[in-house]
């Protein structure tokens, strides 16, 4: 997968697009509404239907984990580059209320964060961010927050 995404990450369109014909997302219903040229923030939404709703009719859980999981590890690896090697390492979901029609979750790196990161890899150190992501519903109310920890180091020269 990696080979055939690294085809598309050159131009965030081409991210874009890809990441919405990507099998997995598009069964879930996760749309991926936007993507910064530098790649540093991205928006993406799943609307509810009858293939992503549990028994009780709102969003599954396992699909609203999926619409935001692997988004940082790659915004933060076309970020940074081949010089340093990210992966998703942890999550955990806190279910906050019921989700209901369409959810939304927005990530941003900031130079703050992209500076700490390099900080903590400089001599080669793994280092493990843990990053807060909410889904929101269409009014704003919080559905759910996901904290999403990554594993980076910078690779050996």
């Amino acid at each position: 997968m990696r080979n055939m995404l690294s085809r598309f990450t050159r131009s965030p369109k081409g991210l874009q697009w890809f990441l919405n014909l990507y099998g997995p997302y598009l069964g879930a219903g996760v749309r991926v509404d936007y993507l910064a040229a530098d790649f540093r923030e991205l928006n993406v939404s799943m609307g509810l239907h009858w293939y992503n709703r549990n028994y009780v009719g709102t969003h599954f859980g396992g699909s609203l984990y999926s619409m935001v999981d692997p988004f940082y590890m790659l915004m933060v690896m076309t970020v940074l580059g081949r010089d340093y090697v990210v992966w998703d390492k942890a999550a955990d979901i806190e279910f906050v209320r019921p989700g209901k029609g369409r959810v939304f979750a927005h990530f941003q790196l900031t130079d703050a964060m992209i500076d700490d990161i390099r900080a903590n890899t400089d001599g080669g150190e793994k280092y493990l961010p843990c990053w807060p992501v909410e889904i929101v519903d269409a009014d704003g109310n919080r559905v759910a927050v996901v904290n999403k920890t990554l594993y980076i180091r910078r690779k050996p020269t």
